[in-house]
């Protein structure tokens, strides 16, 4: 049974005429109202995730749950259809179960706080925020274990429950989940600073309805969503052709041993309607890389992608979700049975871009992106903090790296960036503050971006020097298959982990890994992946090759992708630069429009002399059981 709303007045509210000015009003004020939401977390927060990072994502509704602003789609009609309970005045709603809301948050790490917001006994809007909790207890710090086969592995999983009933707080409850936790401050402190997030939204909201009328306030933000249906209805017609397309990528393993895993997306349009099928995708893993699509998120990600390229002054809501229809097979790598693990999701949720961009570019190459920076990589450090004053402290760090964003249209890819354009970095001052560590290195990685008339992002090296004995985990990807680049571009460079210990000894470690024991003293090179490159690399302009490498972002030896000879003085012999470009281009064949680098069967034979780690071994699937119907 769905959510009932208990309303004392069941008034319905009347559809009114909006002018222009008071439609502008309206819509930049709920815009400010979400960047309150963001400000207001950032002060009260406490864990590096949230507070330095800005891991969390708001979110105003109207009363039928439609997104008019925010940062990751509505979730909420998820949650309305799984909550078989009432909402009503003084209520709000806190949950990190994936399985009770249909993946509208996609693992237990994250913690949604949901108010329904009541005026005059009525319901006019929903404010929401989630975050990334450092920590929710689970097998290993972090609660992120790679090698779970089930989501009982991953830490207290909350379904939708009351944390406020008709204004009381649940204090027992929280108490309850606290306990759970090897950072009950910081996940207190979180919770509580998305809780004030959500209040201070729905008092704007009704602010505005008392300042305008709660007619005038839903009208205009039913225009809102209107506006946007009518501007990507004529998106769609322009960039989405009648004839189906299809693209793949891949995750490269899943920390036991065994990948690639493909994800395989067909596209086409019917009539207005944009048909988005995954058939083909691999199904689920046994080990914690599977991703719960929600598909209203993946319209919202579609929606985003499609506005960022093509009309970015649209602001985006979910009036457009009429538009779209996604199909994601059941027990897939998308779409996992209950109880598959889900804490490693990140490499999922990232390809899901470069998958985009790999569809909507094949008609119009012209907007064609190449691959980037589609992951978020996760470092986490862990033990007992031996510096003066922190003796016997327990420390846990866990923090999200940035890399190399792909070649555009409209120029080169920004190095060192995060997938997400809301995330900043944490300052190193502040983890030399906070953790026994150091950071000795934090640079671009040069020649990691690939090489195109635009160049992809370069990704960033950073180097750690642990202070404490403790435990490491890492969570990446693109190790292994690399960043394709397009229109000519070519593919960016794969990413690398090199512990080098106390004694001298280097040795490469895994991007999936997790409880690797270190000692104080020893060092963790971190090196990210860069973006694909954009367009003929013989076309780029030698001296701006030549001023990158002055620059540190492109060696001697990559300006030679490019076709550029480089002096003793580092500026462009242009004679050699010239006979080489020649040579280089009397030598090609026709430029793909994807340079996906070798193939699978390739990357295999030569992937231990390359990257210094095994191969992963191909996956073989069973038949999933379904949990459901063994429980009974």
């Amino acid at each position: 049974m769905p959510a009932q709303i208990v309303e004392t007045n069941d008034t319905p509210f009347q559809r009114l005429d909006i002018d222009p000015v008071t439609l502008d009003i309206i819509e930049n004020a709920l815009r400010n109202a979400r960047i309150e939401m963001d400000a207001t977390l950032v002060r009260t927060a406490m864990s590096p995730g949230i507070r330095e990072q800005g891991d969390s994502f708001p979110l105003i509704a109207d009363p039928a749950g439609k997104m008019i602003v925010g940062q990751f789609g509505s979730f909420i009609d998820g949650f309305l259809r799984g909550f078989d309970g009432t909402l009503e005045d003084g209520d709000m709603i806190f949950l990190s179960d994936p399985y009770s809301c249909e993946g509208a948050i996609s693992h237990s790490n994250d913690w949604l706080v949901l108010l329904p917001v009541f005026k005059d006994g009525r319901l006019i809007a929903y404010t929401a925020m989630f975050g990334h909790q450092s920590d929710i207890g689970g097998s290993v710090p972090g609660s992120m274990p790679i090698r779970a086969k089930s989501i009982f592995e991953e830490g207290v999983r909350i379904p939708p429950v009351k944390i406020w009933k008709k204004g009381e707080y649940n204090e027992d409850l929280m108490k309850l989940v606290m306990h759970q936790t090897r950072k009950p401050d910081w996940c207190q402190a979180d919770l509580d600073a998305l809780i004030a997030s959500c209040r201070v939204a729905a008092n704007r909201v009704v602010e505005m309805a008392e300042r305008f009328g709660d007619d005038v306030y839903y009208s205009a933000t039913q225009e809102l969503l209107a506006r946007n249906y009518r501007a990507m209805k004529a998106l769609i017609g322009q960039a989405v052709a009648e004839e189906p397309v299809s693209f793949e990528d891949y995750i490269c393993d899943d920390g036991m041993g065994y990948g690639p895993y493909k994800i395989r997306c067909t596209m086409r349009r019917e009539g207005d309607k944009v048909v988005l099928d995954f058939e083909g995708t691999d199904p689920q893993s046994v080990a914690s890389i599977n991703f719960y699509l929600n598909e209203n998120m993946f319209k919202m990600f579609f929606g985003i992608y499609m506005i960022m390229v093509f009309d970015p002054q649209i602001l985006f809501n979910d009036g457009f979700y009429d538009l779209i229809e996604v199909r994601i097979p059941e027990g897939s790598l998308l779409k996992p049975k209950f109880p598959a693990a889900l804490s490693g999701r990140t490499h999922a949720l990232g390809r899901i871009f470069d998958i985009l961009g790999g569809l909507l570019g094949q008609k119009t190459p012209e907007f064609l992106n190449a691959a980037g920076f589609s992951s978020s990589p996760h470092l986490f450090y862990s033990g007992w903090d031996n510096r003066p004053g922190h003796e016997g402290n327990w420390f846990q760090l866990f923090q999200i790296g940035f890399g190399g964003i792909p070649g555009r249209p409209l120029g080169d890819g920004p190095d060192g960036h995060s997938l997400w354009p809301g995330f900043t970095n944490v300052p190193n001052e502040f983890l030399e503050r906070y953790f026994p560590l150091r950071i000795e290195r934090y640079e671009t990685e040069p020649d990691s971006g690939g090489a195109g008339l635009h160049r992809g992002g370069n990704g960033i090296h950073m180097t750690y020097r642990f202070l404490a004995d403790g435990a490491i985990a890492i969570h990446d990807d693109r190790w292994f298959v690399p960043p394709w680049g397009v229109n000519g571009g070519h593919p960016g460079e794969r990413a690398t982990k090199i512990l080098e210990r106390v004694d001298g000894t280097k040795e490469i470690v895994g991007n999936k890994v997790e409880e690797v024991e270190v000692k104080a003293g020893e060092q963790l090179h971190f090196i990210t992946w860069g973006g694909g490159g954009w367009g003929d690399p013989l076309d780029r302009d030698p001296e701006l090759v030549a001023l990158e490498v002055r620059q540190g972002l492109v060696t001697v030896d990559g300006a030679r992708d490019y076709g550029v000879v480089i002096t003793d003085e580092h500026s462009v012999d242009s004679e050699a630069t010239a006979k080489l470009r020649e040579e280089m281009k009397a030598g090609r064949g026709e430029l793909p429009l994807f340079d996906y680098g070798p193939s699978i069967d390739e990357l295999r034979a030569a992937c231990e002399a390359e990257t210094g780690l095994p191969a992963p071994v191909q996956p073989v699937w069973h038949d999933q059981p379904d949990y459901a119907e063994a429980a009974e």
